[in-house]
């Protein structure tokens, strides 16, 4: 009894509609027994859909939003097909497509592995990108010959890893042939969003019937080593003049110093150190914190030897030469040598000390007995 009453439910019914609430499915057939359709049955084409009837795999006519009475008058093609030259009886076999033309929205894309990109200032760098489209069918036969096919319902999940990889495809080929500079692309992400979606488009529309209004990218990022040079080098620019910045750490570092009574001796020599750097600093030519040249330091001191009694004796300064010349220790025939010179020498015949022996005051004489 149930199947009769299927049968002749199926004859019966005569009105063919589709009302969709997943806001995701894009074609959808309708279901009849055995696809047979009542004579002068109504069909009703909402807002945003297209219908198509297709008989024995071939796509016969197709109604554009609307109310009609199917008759041989608006199945032009399928009533060639069928061969119906004076009308058509009840019931006849159609399958009908409805498919969704309205845009589906918040479609997610992004590059799963980065992408190679050749920078002018940087150089070789690795790039990753992620956003937003939305899809919309723009020709139905197409649509339903290379995608569809027998499906009873399609939806836009089982097309969008074939669309993700269209567009990072197109991504990649865009930014490669556009070589923007990795330090400008958040100022082009309209221009780049804007080409890219043409790309893609061409490549989509004549292939499978469809169309994306929509292309947004939400962000173009660079890898975490290269973000993190790029903060460093922000920092370094806005700091500014270096010796200012170090002059001011050092004085927070010693107002730390003095408010940390139990960093003992070492918190009071960290500040010493850092006041006596910092009094030099301010000490340089231009006032505290002039940035200028930092004068070379200056030559190391003669340092001389004196040979007595067979051993090498040294090294003194001058100063204390001079003082061993005035005293008489030291005279014009003591073997000296400092370096840079190439042996020992009496001590009157090195033009260092020579002019100290004719400025030496003789020792003064015995005392008169």
């Amino acid at each position: 009894m149930g199947f009769w009453m299927d049968k002749l439910r199926g004859e019966l019914v005569d009105i063919i509609e589709w009302i969709d609430d997943s806001k995701h499915t894009l074609t959808w057939r309708f279901p009849r027994y055995q696809n047979e359709i009542k004579n002068g049955a109504e069909l009703i084409v909402r807002p945003g859909q297209m219908a198509l009837f297709v008989h024995r795999g071939q796509v016969a006519d197709v109604f554009e939003p609307g109310h009609y009475q199917l008759t041989t008058d608006n199945l032009p093609i399928l009533a060639t097909l069928q061969g119906w030259k004076h009308g058509f009886n009840s019931p006849f076999r159609s399958e009908v497509y409805f498919v969704n033309t309205t845009q589906i929205t918040d479609l997610k894309w992004g590059t799963p592995n980065p992408i190679m990109l050749r920078d002018p200032e940087f150089g070789p760098i690795r790039l990753r990108a992620f956003g937003n489209y939305s899809l919309k069918a723009n020709d139905p036969r197409i649509l339903v010959k290379e995608l569809v096919g027998t499906d009873s319902e399609f939806h836009s999940n089982e097309i969008n890893e074939l669309l993700r990889s269209i567009i990072i495809s197109s991504f990649a080929d865009l930014l490669g042939e556009s070589k923007y500079a990795a330090l400008d692309l958040a100022s082009k992400y309209t221009e780049i969003s804007l080409e890219l979606k043409k790309l893609v488009n061409e490549r989509i529309d004549d292939e499978y019937g469809l169309e994306v209004p929509q292309m947004l990218i939400v962000n173009i990022s660079l890898p975490e080593s290269v973000e993190k040079a790029l903060d460093t080098r922000t920092s370094m620019g806005v700091i500014g003049d270096m010796n200012q910045f170090q002059q001011y750490q050092m004085g927070q570092a010693m107002l730390s110093a003095a408010e940390n009574p139990a960093g003992g001796g070492a918190a009071d020599g960290m500040g010493l150190g850092m006041g006596f750097a910092m009094a030099n600093r301010m000490m340089q030519p231009g006032g505290a914190g002039a940035p200028g040249p930092m004068s070379p330091p200056p030559p190391p001191p003669a340092a001389w030897h004196i040979a007595a009694n067979g051993q090498s004796q040294g090294p003194f300064a001058l100063e204390v030469i001079s003082d061993g010349i005035a005293k008489g220790q030291i005279t014009a025939n003591t073997q000296v040598w400092s370096a840079g010179m190439s042996g020992w020498l009496p001590a009157g015949q090195v033009p260092q000390l020579a002019a100290l022996f004719q400025a030496a005051t003789p020792p003064p004489p015995p005392p008169a007995s």
